[in-house]
């Protein structure tokens, strides 16, 4: 039997484990600003509500309950702008990142196949490809730098992980238009949308952006961060009602549940903004203190205008700069892991708690 894993590249997080020791050995302890864990706690009216359905012992099923497909078109609607949205146009996933991976397999994709995505990005959407068989190709601006007739699957991010990168309502509208005119199914990784600090992210599913049509579209969001739900995999996607259609029906023939309790919690996440609101303020008040400690220090920073990082060089190797900050107990994730672009550049989580981030400013300084 062949072995799958061997398509895959290596794990990149195994790399960093000697840097993770360098750091942990600091007098004072780590401050592991690497990974981008929620270290928040959860709301409370989200645990009330998934301990209200603790008692779930039948099935969930794959399409959720009625009550969480309510919550997610009506938050489509208020939040996003996609005013169109209806019960066929969302499903939910267990956690965004099996959505990624496994996509391109559920979608049938497979050798001769290519599925784009940018060039400095999330590791999971190269894996994705890697996984069926299919190609992986890299892009600056999909509709200049692909072949149209061979992408199959199109991937945007914004905001983008690493960078921060909010892509500009305008240039949404041009790539939506240019993948309709080719038959490229598109995916818009928005999980970081509620997270803009410079800019303000908009959806592909705006009304502005697809003209209230989602035809050839989806969107891909993640209670994750906006909500501290990391350990809950909370997360749908919305859009393409074909899409979502078969791909409803092949994640039925998979078990690909959400559990009924999350579907819960989901609900009452959904329908709350006052916690979202607070934990903005809580990661403003981090990006800001790291982000002023870490210029002061020497770094450049650059786009992170969204999302939970900061995107900063020294104009050095990233594994360089990896070591230097593991030595004064800080660990961050090295650019390369994200792409050959960002092998000058180190990606800086503002996920730990007060007292970490506290930490870190007083080693940089």
């Amino acid at each position: 039997m062949a072995a799958v894993s061997d398509r895959l590249p290596a794990f990149p997080w195994d790399k960093l484990e000697p840097y993770k020791k360098t750091a942990a050995a600091h007098p004072d302890g780590i401050v592991d600003l690497s990974v981008g864990t929620p270290v928040d706690p959860v709301p409370q009216l989200i645990r009330q509500a998934l301990i209200e359905a603790a008692d779930s012992p039948g099935y969930p099923t794959v399409w959720g309950t009625e009550a969480l497909r309510d919550a997610i078109t009506g938050w489509l609607r208020g939040r996003l702008g996609a005013s169109a949205a209806g019960h066929r146009n969302v499903l939910p996933v267990v956690g965004s990142k099996e959505l990624v991976a496994w996509l391109p397999t559920q979608l049938g994709l497979g050798a001769g196949d290519q599925v784009a995505y940018p060039r400095l990005a999330y590791p999971t959407y190269e894996v994705g490809a890697r996984l069926c068989g299919a190609e992986p190709v890299v892009y600056d601006d999909p509709t200049v730098d692909l072949d149209p007739a061979r992408v199959k699957l199109l991937w945007l991010n914004s905001p983008s992980n690493p960078t921060g990168k909010v892509i500009p309502k305008e240039d949404l509208v041009r790539i939506v238009a240019w993948a309709r005119e080719h038959g490229i199914l598109l995916f818009s990784d928005e999980c970081y949308l509620e997270l803009g600090w410079e800019a303000e992210p908009v959806s592909v599913l705006h009304d502005d952006v697809c003209g209230g049509s989602y035809e050839g579209i989806v969107a891909v969001h993640s209670l994750s961060k906006r909500s501290n739900l990391a350990g809950y995999r909370a997360a749908f996607i919305a859009g393409d009602a074909d899409v979502l259609g078969e791909l409803l029906e092949i994640r039925k023939h998979g078990g690909m549940m959400t559990p009924a309790p999350v579907q819960a919690a989901t609900v009452a996440a959904l329908g709350d903004d006052r916690h979202v609101a607070e934990q903005r303020e809580r990661y403003a008040a981090r990006r800001a203190a790291l982000r002023a400690a870490l210029e002061a220090h020497g770094f450049r920073v650059e786009h992170s205008e969204a999302s939970l990082y900061l995107w900063v060089t020294r104009d050095e190797p990233c594994w360089d700069t990896v070591a230097h900050l593991a030595d004064l107990g800080v660990l961050v994730a090295p650019g390369d892991f994200y792409g050959e672009a960002g092998a000058r550049f180190v990606r800086v989580a503002f996920t730990a708690t007060d007292e970490r981030v506290e930490a870190a400013v007083k080693r940089l300084g």
